[in-house]
Formats: C-alpha cells, sequence, structure tokens
C-alpha cells in the first residue's frame, strides 16, 4: 500500500487575475459524485469571483437537486425508448443543440464525463467554441463499440484533461499518452458530526430503527459492489438481527435493470426486506442527518473516481469501511478505515460486525477526522484556475 498523497497550497502558475467566464457540463441534475463535484467547484469559484455556470441535463424537467448560488442551466432531456447507444447519441445531441442556441460564450468550457466532453467536441469540430477540457473521473470498461469510440474521443479530444485520483492519473498516461493536470475533491461544510435536530424525523420518514444502522451512498449498481454487500449483510443479520442497510442515492444514465432484478432476488431468498431501506435519490438537505442516522459507513466499491461519499461519511463522524485499493488508498491508510478486499463477502461481513465495536469504531474516527482538513473545494478551485488561466493565456496569444 502506497504512502497517502497530499497536496500543497502553492501553484506553479500564477491564479488568473481577471474573472473569468467558465461552463461547466455534466450529465445529470440528480446528485452522484461528478455531478456534486462540478456544483461544488462552481460554488468555489463564485466565491473567488469568477462567473460560473453549470449545464446538466434535465431528463424529468425538475431542475437541479438544490439550489445554487452561481447560473445554472438546465438542458431538456426527451426520454429515449432505444438501446443505449441511441440514448447516449441522443444526449449529446441535446447538449449540442441547446448551445448551438445558447446566446452567451465562455472562457472556458469543462466537461464533467464522457458524454458531454463528446457533445463539446462536435461544437469543437463546428467551430463555435475555441476549445475545452475534461476531468476524467474514471473510466469505464464499456462493451459496446459506440461507447467505447465516445470514451476514447472524449479522452483524446479536449485540450486538456484533468484528473482526481492518482489511479487515473496514471492510467491516463500509459493507456492513452495523456499527461493529466491533478486535481482534489473536497467536503462541503455542511457534513458534520453536530446533530441539528432533524434526525429523528428523518429516520421516521424512512423507517430507520434503533439499528445498528449501516448506510451506502450511490445506488444498487455492479460498480458499488452492491450484491456483495447484501451477501456480507446477511452474514451480519445472522449475529444482529436488527441490524439495516440503508441504501441511498441511484440516480445513473445507465440501466442496470438486471443487476437490481439479481439484488432483488437476493433479497426475497435472504428474508432481508424487513432490514434494507431504500430511500433512492434523498433531498440534498436531508443527506447531512442521514449520515448522522447511521452507525457505519459500507462502501466496498470496486472502481470510483476518487470516493466522494467516503470523504463527507468522515466528515460526518463515522467509521468506514471501504475496498482496500486505489483511490480509496490514496487517501485513507488502515488506521483510518476497514480497508477489505471487495470480492471477499466474508472478509465485508467480518469488517462490518468489527466495526460495531465503539472503541475500534472511535479510534477509526478519530484518526481519519485530520483527512477531512486536506479536502476543501476552494483548494479545488484554485488548482482548477491555475489550468484555466494557462488554457486564457494561450488564447489571446493565437
Amino acid at each position: 500500500m502506497g504512502e497517502k498523497t497530499t497536496y500543497p497550497l502553492t501553484f506553479a502558475s500564477p491564479l488568473p487575475s481577471m474573472s473569468l467566464r467558465i461552463a461547466l457540463l455534466t450529465y445529470a441534475t440528480k446528485p452522484r459524485g461528478s455531478v456534486i463535484h462540478t456544483l461544488e467547484l462552481a460554488e468555489a469559484l463564485t466565491e473567488l469571483g469568477h462567473q460560473a455556470s453549470v449545464f446538466a441535463l434535465d431528463k424529468d424537467g425538475q431542475g437541479f437537486h438544490r439550489p445554487t448560488s452561481f447560473k445554472a442551466w438546465p438542458v431538456s432531456a426527451t426520454p429515449c425508448n432505444a438501446g443505449i447507444d441511441q440514448l447516449i447519441q441522443q444526449r449529446i445531441g441535446e447538449f449540442v443543440n441547446f448551445f448551438q442556441h445558447h446566446p452567451h460564450r465562455y472562457d472556458i468550457y469543462h466537461a464533467q464525463d464522457c458524454l458531454s466532453a463528446n457533445a463539446l467536441a462536435i461544437l469543437k469540430q463546428q467551430g463555435q467554441i475555441p476549445h475545452f477540457v475534461r476531468t476524467v473521473h474514471h473510466i469505464e470498461d464499456f462493451q459496446s463499440p459506440y461507447l467505447q469510440t465516445c470514451q476514447e474521443k472524449s479522452i483524446h479530444q479536449p485540450k486538456r484533461c484533468l484528473c482526481v485520483s492518482d489511479v487515473w492519473q496514471r492510467v491516463l498516461a500509459q493507456a492513452y499518452g495523456i499527461q493529466a493536470h491533478r486535481v482534489i475533491n473536497g467536503v462541503s461544510h455542511r457534513f458534520s458530526a453536530q446533530p441539528d435536530g432533524s434526525e429523528a424525523a428523518l429516520a421516521n420518514v424512512y423507517g430507520i430503527g434503533r439499528g445498528p444502522v449501516f448506510l451506502t451512498v450511490g445506488g444498487i449498481e455492479p460498480r458499488k459492489n452492491s450484491i456483495n454487500l447484501l451477501k456480507a449483510f446477511y452474514q451480519v443479520r445472522q449475529v444482529e438481527p436488527e441490524a439495516q442497510l440503508v441504501i441511498a442515492g441511484g440516480a445513473t444514465l445507465f440501466d442496470y435493470q438486471d443487476y437490481r432484478h439479481e439484488f432483488m432476488e437476493l433479497v426475497e431468498a435472504y428474508s432481508l426486506a424487513d432490514g434494507l431501506v431504500l430511500p433512492g435519490v434523498v433531498p440534498d438537505a436531508d443527506l447531512p442527518a442521514l449520515y448522522r442516522l447511521a452507525d457505519v459507513f459500507v462502501f466496498p466499491s470496486v472502481q470510483e473516481g476518487w470516493g466522494l461519499v467516503v470523504l463527507e461519511a468522515i466528515a460526518s463522524g463515522l467509521p468506514v469501511l471501504t475496498s482496500n485499493q486505489a483511490p480509496f488508498t490514496e487517501f485513507l491508510s488502515e488506521q483510518d478505515a476497514m480497508l477489505v478486499e471487495p470480492g471477499n463477502v466474508d472478509a465485508i461481513a467480518s469488517a462490518m460486525l468489527t466495526l460495531l465495536n465503539t472503541d475500534i469504531a472511535q479510534t477509526l474516527i478519530d484518526h481519519s477526522r485530520p483527512i477531512v482538513e486536506r479536502y476543501s473545494w476552494q483548494q479545488s478551485a484554485k488548482m482548477h484556475l491555475e489550468l484555466y488561466g494557462e488554457l486564457a493565456a494561450e488564447s489571446t496569444q493565437d
């Protein structure tokens, strides 16, 4: 296991002194890791005096899942009953059509995902924008040739690529020959271990009892290792029959219906329905209290860009169980969290039970708490501005 990475507060290039107009694009208005990253980055850039705007596909017409201090543009995304290739093609086209008719221009166009990067690549080819950048949060293993081509294009076409972890920075260098600009995630100050009085009412809304309560955030999907977590929870219930597993979230671009069906079949086979809480996408205002209702945060994911929810859990005063692989091991050691092999159901179950020991849990909580101080959205924004400033300077020289 490598040493945890830390990042200095100094910068190689001066930050831009002028106010930049920055367009940030993301694939959804609902909360997912890269979507939260986009919104928090925009908030921090705005606080630093820049004109940040966020553009996100809005497939249900409900707009963004939380209020913002910056200009937030929902991009209408209409239903598509065809296959995934056609869906992605349509979503790219919806972004392109929106910007072709958008009245404003920006100094920086920044895509946060494969889909929006492909849209910006088309706009650049059409001469609508001068260049764009993309943050590669992680790289998918697509089976569809069309989706794989989209992903390759989204990595090679930007003028600059960014990433939020060392592991993906290495992958981009080794597999794509791209030297990505390393930035960080942050954590909002609203995540805290301090109760605000809303916890009891929220527990009543979602049917969360005395527990013990295990929480994970991200929904039911293969990348989140949901089925192995459920199997581990079954073992936990043999020891702790009142235990509950809360799986929050689930807004995703892809359809994991077959995986979800297998998951729910196991719920029935294991008779776990009374111990499983599936609140879906939790209102943004409720999320901090939901963390505080839990006893343990469990996140044995098999692939992440960084794992933002892990940092939110630590900030909320929870002991954490997560996978013993990068990117988690870039900022967590065995003194900070229970690190397990994500494919080992027995190890996950054993670690879940171990974290119910209050002494062990408190030791991890105390040791991991300083990690939060190393990751702020303002610091992340300054890292972005270093790159933005370079691009703005290059544009004036062209």
